[in-house]
This record gives structure tokens, sequence and C-alpha cells, in this order.
């Protein structure tokens, strides 16, 4: 088994991992992915091929319109679920986990008094509540300088904000600020600690520099004492809590790495951590991500700069708040099911339809950082069916990842194709309509786990000293290839087009 021995290091501020010169092959590594709905646990061996996995689930409340939160409590439940599961089924492979890493959702405010209790439910990523405090934060031109970003109404410091205005009682509790996944850590170790993706999402970060920024933090009534201490994703913060090692029959030398933010694990599952690698994900949200090898911002385009969770690496991202979240939304609104919906359609996208959606249904990131906008149908007619509904939807959320990608290309990334991720990629159809739409060939990988999860556990691997992050990070195989299809591109293009002049048309309206 490889030993992992913690030194602290004051001069860095941070911990420093020793690992023992014996290893053996039959170590296993554990990645968790805190998702919005759900957490998942994925045990992989030492090659990082994937041995068994586990999920649980959780509620998210919406108390309010534009208001998205979650008990923290929810997530340890199911984090002990996930522990106990995974123990259940593979007993002999779990009791051999030398390294845990987490990946979660972003921009979560967890929010702790003096005693390390909450103080309120977590304001989750796609909260719009603090629009105001975000725009107000965004006109101090220091927070786009040291950021790179703009002020989001979904990221962190907007929402401290919005607490100090709106529930002053509650704002004066507040001992510790914690990013969600870094909730995690902290019950698995009891160190209050996050990793520079993450952090990247506060609008606290000197994303460039990798460093928390006093006059952000200040800016917004905080102070650098009330944040988590900052490590790389794959620096160990910590080792397994004795009482948890006892209870899941683990080794207290469990050693436990800082992880990182979900697209950033995504990159490190797929592999993309290479200037201009990149994939394409059709989640909850959707993403366009691509890896940068310099720090290169440009927050009018209302792109994401943001640290990679591997060293001296960035990430760039545009983001549309209602991927998959729309597709959902339709079954609902029909009593159908989103995979029913789905198998409905062809195979191959043939042309849009003439109805077009406009998928603003939580507002907008990129390009229109617009908290209130509010989606659409446009052109219904007594022959829009299910099965145009469910392509205007796929085409719709097709276009704002074209937003996206025209965005990051104002930035000089210039991807030479992208790999599709996430649960909407099961239908050719939409990634048929997505090569169609972005003009780049759409590579689906061979089957097979490349997820945040991964990504997590790769970070646990590199963390353990087994392999360079160039050795644990690869591409993955590619099954197939979706390009797109000439003869398409124009009529693609034309919708595009008309979809563009849609938002300011509709946004004059609401």
């Amino acid at each position: 088994m490889t030993i992992f021995k913690i030194q602290h290091n004051h001069a860095a501020g941070g911990w420093n991992a020793g690992i023992s010169t014996l290893t053996v092959d039959n170590d296993m590594f554990l990645g968790l992915d805190l998702g919005t709905s759900g957490l998942r646990g994925l045990l992989v061996d030492a090659s990082g091929t994937p041995v068994t996995e586990a999920s649980g689930e959780y509620s998210v409340s919406n108390p309010h319109d534009g208001w998205s939160e979650q008990d923290p409590s929810e997530w340890i439940a199911a984090c002990q679920t996930v522990l106990a599961d995974l123990q259940s089924k593979s007993p002999d492979a779990f009791s051999k986990i030398i390294g845990i890493g987490i990946s979660g959702h972003m921009h979560g405010a967890v929010t702790l008094d003096k005693e390390f209790q909450t103080v309120r439910p977590c304001i989750l990523w796609n909260d719009t509540r603090s629009a105001k405090e975000a725009a107000e934060l965004d006109e101090n031109p220091a927070f786009r300088e040291f950021s790179g970003n703009i002020v989001f109404p979904g990221f962190t410091a907007p929402k401290l904000a919005w607490m100090a205005n709106h529930e002053p009682e509650l704002f004066e509790r507040v001992a510790h600020v914690m990013l969600s996944k870094d909730y995690l850590v902290h019950w698995l170790t009891d160190v209050l600690a996050t990793d520079m993706s993450d952090a990247s999402g506060t609008s606290w970060l000197d994303v460039g520099n990798r460093n928390w920024s006093e006059e952000l933090v200040s800016a917004s009534g905080m102070s650098v004492g009330q944040l988590p201490t900052l490590f790389e994703g794959s620096q160990l913060v910590g080792t397994l809590k004795e009482e948890l090692a006892a209870k899941f029959n683990l080794s207290s030398t469990v050693g436990i790495v800082a992880g990182g933010a979900d697209n950033a694990c995504a990159a490190c599952g797929i592999g993309a951590f290479e200037e201009g690698q990149g994939f394409v994900s059709l989640g909850t949200s959707g993403v366009v991500l691509v890896a940068r090898e310099r720090y290169a911002p440009e927050p009018t385009s209302a792109v994401h700069t943001f640290c990679h969770a591997v060293p001296e690496k960035w990430y760039q991202m545009g983001v549309t708040l209602s991927a998959t979240d729309s597709l959902e939304w339709l079954a609902d609104i029909l009593g159908s099911d989103p995979v029913a919906l789905s198998n409905s359609l062809p195979v191959e996208a043939t042309g849009p339809t003439s109805v077009m959606f406009l998928p603003y249904l939580s507002g907008e990131r990129t390009p229109h950082n617009d908290a209130d906008i509010r989606g659409a149908f446009i052109g219904l007619s007594k022959t829009s069916d299910n099965a145009v509904l469910t392509r205007s939807v796929m085409e719709g959320v097709s276009f704002s990842l074209r937003d996206c990608l025209d965005a990051l290309r104002s930035t000089g990334c210039n991807p030479p194709a992208l790999i599709a991720v996430g649960g909407g990629s099961k239908s050719d159809f939409w990634l048929s309509t997505l090569a169609n739409t972005l003009g780049l060939p759409i590579q689906i990988p061979e089957k097979g786990d490349f997820g945040a999860a991964l990504g997590a556990a790769r970070l646990a691997m590199v963390g353990a000293g087994k392999l360079p992050a160039s050795d644990v990070m690869t591409l993955p195989k590619i099954e197939r290839v979706i390009e797109p299809d000439p003869s398409l591109i124009p009529l693609y293009e034309s919708a595009f087009q008309k979809y563009k002049k849609l938002y300011r048309a509709l946004k004059d309206v609401s």
C-alpha cells in the first residue's frame, strides 16, 4: 500500500505530501462527484480503470422564483450512502483505497459559524437572486481585472453580498465560507480547503496569479481569514478522519486531495488539459470548454476564464444554464420523459425546424449575462407536435452552445474538434445538430466513464505520486466522429443568425 505522509509547509501556506516508494498495483482510488441532484462515487484501480460505482440522491429547494438551495447535510448523508454501497459491492477493492478526490458543482455559498455549523442552506450555482449585488460588484473594475471574469449572479461573492443586504443577522454569524465540494472535504478531514479551479468561480480569486485577492474579498465585505486555504487540485490536503476510517474499515492514511470544480474535473476525466483540447457537455447546463496553456481572459465576452485543476494550466468555457434541463422541462410538460422524446427523432439532423426555442428558462450566462431573461417558443403552429418541439429544444440549446463557441473564439480559442460528454450526448440527433451548428467534428469516445468522478479519481492518483498528470489524464479512444454536413451548415447558420436576433426582441418585450 502507498503511504501518505503529511507535513505542513508554512511558507507555501499548504500541505505537502511525501509518498513512500512502496506502491502496489492493487491500490484503489475513489472519485466523488457532488452533482446538483445527487452524489456519485467511482472506484478505480491503479490503472484508472473503473471497478464499481454507487450514487445517492438529494433534493433542490426553490422557495422563490430564481432561488435554488440545498441543505449540505444531505450531501453528507448521500456520501455515507455511497461509501456504504461501494463497500458492500466491492469490499476487497474498497478496503484498498489509498486516495480520494472530490468534484463538485461550482459557486455554491456554504456558510459556517464559529462552531462549523451551517448558517443557512447553500445557495447554488443556478440561483440568480443576487443579480443586483453582482451588477454592483461588477461595476468595480478590480473584479474583472483580477478575477478575469464578469461577476455573475451565480458566483459566490454576490451571494454573500446578498446575505449582508437581506439576511444581516445570518451574515454576522458567518465565520467561514466554503464551496460545495469543500464541505465534503471538511467532513472527511476537518480541513478547510479549496482548489484553484473551484475558487476561480467565487470572484475572490486572482485567477492569473492563483491566490486570493485581498482587494476583491474586502470589496465584498469579507476577509481572507473567512476563506479556505488554497491548493492545487492534486495536492493532498489531509487524511481521512479516524472515526470515518474505522466506520468504513479504511486506513486513516487514506489521502484526500483538494479535487476540483465539476467542469475542471470533467476535463481531467476526458483528458483535456493541453492547449486546444476540449469538450462540449450536454448536462443539466451546457458547456463548451477548452484547455489553455496561458491565462487569457476576455470578461466582456462572458466567457469564464478559470484555473484548471492541475498546476500552471487554465481553461475557458462558455455556459448555457439550461441544456438537458430544457429537455426535462419539455418532457414534464408533455407528460413524457427525455429518453422517449429523444428516441422519437431520427438518427441524423436534416435541417432546422421552423419553430425556434430560446432556452433561457433560468436566465443565461454566455454571452448575455442576463439573469432576468426567460425562454420562449417562436413560430408555433397546429402542426407543432411533440417531435417538432423536441427538435426545437435541441436546436435552441445547440444555438446557445454556438453562442458559447463564438465567445470562446473571441479569446483566441480555436478547438479543431470537441468531445461530446453528458447525458444529452446519448442522442445522435442532438450531436448531429451540434456538429452542423458549431461547424466542428463531434467526437464520441468509446464506451466508458469519462466524467467528473473519474477526473476526481485521477487527481487523487496524481496526488499519490504514482504518475504525472500527463500520463494519468489521457484522452479517450474515439469510437466515431460525427462530421458537420457541408450541405446543411448554411441552413443552420441562417437559423442561428435568426436565433441571435430573437434574444434582443425577447428582451425588449420582457
